[in-house]
């Protein structure tokens, strides 16, 4: 089997296990017990909290561990637009992951205007779009890092430096970004981000969220005051390190996957019958290669190359079972029936070049047997 569906999750790391295990027995504390069991445990919780700080260069203390990204994104934008002073409008882009549309969604009902902008041709939010949004009652943007189904990689940077000249915060969710780019709140120009621990090679049920100190937050989960008052609920210490030690491994040169990705883009735009790439050619994840193969079915697709060994997916895994086209395509201007034949191939660095010349083989071939056209010779 060659497994090329890292974006819906990743195996948990060697590392990651060992850095978990003591906690998950012997050092079994409550970190909010004060004595000797649960201070080793708070011990090893704040090492995570500080470790996670410094791979995102913000301070522990704006570090809060949640369930995953899907919980980390609801907060940041419940969190941030309830405890905001200064109005009731909040913008999102069209491609956002679920988290984010129907947290926006949610404010909607309770009184929130919502903006959604709209995105050109490859999935990207244009800044001129953005700084038209902004209104003086503007109390928040949330703008994806990097799309998880076609790969775009938003300008981050310039968005959120539009939003400040606002005084209005900046979230994004960087759940696909983590691994792949900086993801250095400071540089970003963000006030709160989102991540997840099992993109990148840490176990499922752990996510971070960071919001910068001066931003007001309302937490979403009331009781016991832990996580900074931000996140009531007995910490998964071992999940916590877990994650710490994924970050620190995560990253590296993206050069070489870069060139296995394109060389495997090329090859399947050549050889494919009906090929089209989506997302942005030059801005996009360096593991994430995504197509649409009109007049075929992209669920006939991926039946065929699980049968052949392949294992990748139709687009968004928070999506699956559902029969509606992507609203990620969708919103880049495909028409339904050409959304519904997409294909996502994403993959690691260990990843190898022999995974993906085999990936596209197999490719051609399912693509011809689904389209009865025939693989070209």
């Amino acid at each position: 089997m060659i497994y090329l569906d890292e974006a819906a999750t990743t195996p948990v790391k060697r590392e990651v296990l060992e850095a978990m295990w003591p906690f998950l027995g012997p050092e079994f504390g409550n970190p909010s017990s004060h004595h000797e069991v649960g201070e080793s445990a708070a011990r090893a919780l704040e090492q995570a909290r500080a470790d996670v700080a410094q791979a995102l260069g913000a301070r522990s203390s704006e570090i809060t561990f949640t369930s995953g990204g899907t919980e980390s994104d609801n907060a940041a934008i419940k969190g941030i637009a309830l405890a905001a002073p200064r109005g009731r409008h909040v913008v999102v882009s069209a491609v956002e992951h679920p988290a984010v549309l129907e947290s926006a969604e949610f404010l909607g009902r309770i009184g929130y205007e919502i903006t959604v902008l709209p995105v050109d041709g490859h999935g990207m939010v244009q800044p001129d779009t953005l700084a038209a949004a902004l209104r003086d009652d503007t109390t928040l943007v949330s703008i994806q890092l990097a799309n998880n189904e076609v790969g775009t990689i938003q300008q981050v940077e310039t968005l959120s430096r539009l939003a400040a000249a606002h005084g209005v915060p900046f979230h994004t969710d960087a759940v696909q970004g983590a691994g792949w780019l900086d993801l250095d709140v400071t540089r970003l120009g963000v006030q709160a981000l989102s991540i997840s621990g099992h993109k990148i090679g840490a176990p499922k049920g752990i996510g971070v969220l960071y919001v910068q100190r001066r931003v007001p937050f309302e937490p979403l989960l009331h009781g016991g005051g832990q996580e900074g008052g931000r996140r009531s609920g007995t910490e998964n210490v071992a999940a916590a390190v877990g994650m710490a030690a994924a970050l620190r491994l995560a990253g590296g040169s993206n050069d070489e996957v870069v060139a296995r990705r394109d060389a495997f883009i090329a090859r399947v735009l050549a050889e494919a019958p009906g090929a089209a790439l989506t997302g942005d050619v030059a801005h996009r994840l360096p593991g994430s290669a995504s197509f649409v193969f009109a007049g075929t079915s992209g669920e006939s697709i991926l039946v065929e190359l699980q049968a052949r060994g392949i294992v990748c997916s139709s687009g968004s895994a928070c999506a699956a079972g559902s029969d509606d086209p992507s609203h990620v395509l969708i919103a880049m201007g495909l028409e339904p029936e050409v959304a519904q034949t997409a294909v996502r191939f994403t993959f690691g660095r260990t990843t190898t070049s022999d995974d993906l010349d085999t990936a596209a083989d197999e490719l051609v071939r399912a693509v011809a047997s689904v389209s009865g056209r025939g693989a070209p010779r």
